[in-house]
């Protein structure tokens, strides 16, 4: 199939897909799922591309393992588990079993002591030490840490908790600066690690305990915990009643749909919080139910897999043109390097084509005025993806919400198009001739013909905000199944902790620099010297 679908993309690679946008391409290369809508009109697939890629499904088994992830077979292979953070969002309980038990009676049980501490903690119920809770202080790191914190900034218009303030890095200046803004005495700290042993997060979490105990005397009666650990988590001082766990079938950076989620239901509430589930739980019936060439996940796993692995874009823009979704580029990049940066398939072979693209973004306008550049004029193409809502939250600024809407469509209006030398010439003939016409005009032209995608929106509501991260969690699973890896391990992750761990106590002084490699051992030394 690869070869199939490089030697089209040869034969269409010089064409310009301006040239085959009407109003019947827009209609047909796109998809709804709810009021969501999905353009990628403006690429270069055609419908002998389109097929060739929706066999490309077929062929490599996407729909059962699909229904394989779903019904709770250990499609993690690798860690002989199952996959299974939608069970998370089936808020309407319908059986899921994993090795003959049903895993929602736990799921829902979880969900319901969320709620009652979230709304404890909401309306003063749950008081610290010094009066109501007013700051709720997330430690965590990767999945524990980047889902929660996107969907805390995206839902901002829904916040009418107690401030929520994340702490991820081991960097000290991280947790100094957030627990510098908050009162020990009314702020909850919740630890965020499954295991309670990640040594960023459980760093970060003795620094809090230590920073409490100058205030308060019983600390670990505002700590509370996201793990399975429990006698980790006593040991540290929290009470069972304020811990909460999470199965091994759910990948953190999947997690937030759970307890990882509890920072955001304390901030939005738990209402709103099953609304977020909701959109996740609707994607998710979306992705089992439609048809391929009206299926969202799939439709948006097809385009990156065209672009990445068959034109050969190494990279992929996120460009959310809603300045609530900030963190979303930052969420994808390890929700799809994490899950498909491998080098060898499920059986240990080396990949025959490129594993996934480097995910990077920033919100429009600004990005506009910083990077656009390159994606427009550089060598390189550059895929890109937009977001935009119809409607913001701020209604007495409408107008201003339109002019962002416009400058969202005409950056991909702009990208496909182009200006040609002789378009480039008449803007500026008035002011330059001869030789020097000819160079300032190549200075203007803009090669078009780079691909971009669009997902719309009526409102970034917590409904579609858990459309939006289901969508591109089914994406990454659907590339997955098609590249043959397997997106829920992450082995790359581990060398790193490993070295960390061996060097700080040469970093320390405590050992030497034996056995280090040169760079390494100069490093360490510069290092010392100068204060480490």
């Amino acid at each position: 199939m690869w070869d199939k679908l490089k030697d089209h993309h040869k034969s269409v690679a010089d064409r310009r897909f301006e040239t085959m946008l009407d109003t019947a391409r827009a209609e047909d290369f796109s998809a709804r799922a709810g009021d969501m809508l999905f353009d990628y009109s403006k690429t270069n697939i055609d419908p002998t591309a389109r097929d060739l890629l929706i066999e490309l499904l077929e062929v490599t088994g996407v729909a059962q393992k699909r229904d394989a992830m779903f019904s709770g077979v250990a499609i993690n292979e690798t860690e002989g588990r199952a996959v299974l953070h939608t069970a998370l969002r089936n808020l309407d309980g319908d059986p899921i079993l994993l090795d003959g038990d049903d895993v929602m009676p736990e799921v829902q049980a979880t969900l319901d002591r969320m709620s009652t501490f979230a709304t404890a903690i909401r309306d003063g119920s749950y008081v610290g030490q010094g009066g109501k809770i007013t700051d709720v202080v997330n430690v965590g790191i990767g999945g524990s840490d980047l889902g929660p914190a996107m969907a805390v900034q995206a839902l901002a218009p829904y916040h009418d908790g107690p401030r929520c303030h994340f702490v991820s890095n081991v960097d000290p200046a991280d947790i100094a600066g957030v627990l510098r803004a908050c009162d020990p005495k009314t702020t909850l700290v919740i630890v965020a690690s499954k295991t309670f042993t990640t040594i960023e997060t459980m760093t970060n979490a003795r620094t809090a305990q230590a920073w409490m105990a100058q205030k308060v005397s019983d600390t670990g009666a505002q700590f509370a915990a996201l793990s399975t650990a429990a006698d980790k988590t006593a040991a540290f001082g929290i009470d069972a009643s304020r811990v909460f766990g999470f199965e091994d079938w759910v990948g953190g950076r999947y997690s937030m749909w759970g307890p990882i989620g509890l920072s955001l239901m304390i901030a939005i509430g738990p209402d709103a919080f099953r609304a977020f589930l909701r959109g996740g739980q609707a994607m998710d019936q979306h992705f089992k139910a439609a048809e391929w060439h009206e299926n969202l996940p799939a439709l948006l796993a097809l385009v990156g897999v065209w672009h990445n692995q068959v034109c050969g874009h190494a990279t992929r823009a996120v460009l959310p043109y809603d300045n609530l979704l900030g963190r979303l580029p930052a969420y994808l990049q390890q929700l799809e390097m994490e899950s498909n940066g491998k080098g060898v398939s499920m059986d240990g072979a080396d990949l025959p084509v490129n594993s996934g693209p480097v995910v990077w973004g920033e919100p429009g306008t600004n990005g506009q005025h910083a990077f656009y550049q390159l994606i427009h004029q550089g060598t390189r193409v550059i895929p890109c993806e937009f977001l935009v809502a119809a409607r913001g939250h701020e209604d007495d600024l409408h107008h201003q919400h339109q002019l962002l809407v416009a400058n969202c469509l005409a950056q991909s209006e702009a990208l496909m198009r182009g200006r040609d030398l002789d378009e480039a010439r008449d803007k500026v003939s008035d002011k330059f001739s001869g030789e020097e016409l000819e160079r300032q005009a190549r200075h203007r032209v803009f090669p078009g013909n780079r691909p971009s995608v669009t997902i719309a929106y009526p409102k970034l509501d917590p409904f579609v905000l858990g459309q939006i991260i289901a969508l591109y969690e089914h994406r990454v699973f659907v590339e997955g199944v098609i590249l043959g890896i397997n997106s829920y391990d992450q082995w790359g992750v581990e060398l790193g902790k490993e070295l960390a761990t061996a060097l700080q106590p040469v970093v320390e002084g405590a050992q030497d620099t034996a056995g280090k490699d040169g760079s390494t051992a100069a490093l360490v030394d510069f290092l010392q010297k100068n204060g480490v």
